[in-house]
């Protein structure tokens, strides 16, 4: 489960740099929670081609990770603000 949080917080990242198949597959499989199977019947493909788009997929949006960090730069800079006091935090928010 947190896998899958890790992933589609990545997909709000990358997701449009995804092909659009990929995009398709990623969202009805971790969004809507399609089974390969359901996927195969709609798109009349083979399981094993779905499960294919789907890892690559993956590997793509983690290696974007790799290279640009963006999630994991969002993160520090949350944990930065959850430190300060409510007034700063307020002021902050309001620049955003």
């Amino acid at each position: 489960m947190e896998n899958q949080i890790f992933l589609s917080k990545l997909f709000d990242y990358y997701g449009e740099l995804l092909t659009d198949c990929q995009r398709k597959y990623f969202k009805d499989y971790y969004f809507d929670n399609l089974t390969l199977s359901e996927m195969s019947e709609n798109y009349q493909i083979s399981r094993n081609a779905i499960h294919k788009t789907l890892k690559e997929a993956t590997e793509k949006l983690l290696y974007y990770e790799t290279k640009l960090k963006l999630l994991a730069k969002y993160e520090q800079i949350k944990t930065i603000i959850d430190k300060l006091d409510d007034d700063i935090k307020n002021k902050i928010f309001e620049l955003i």
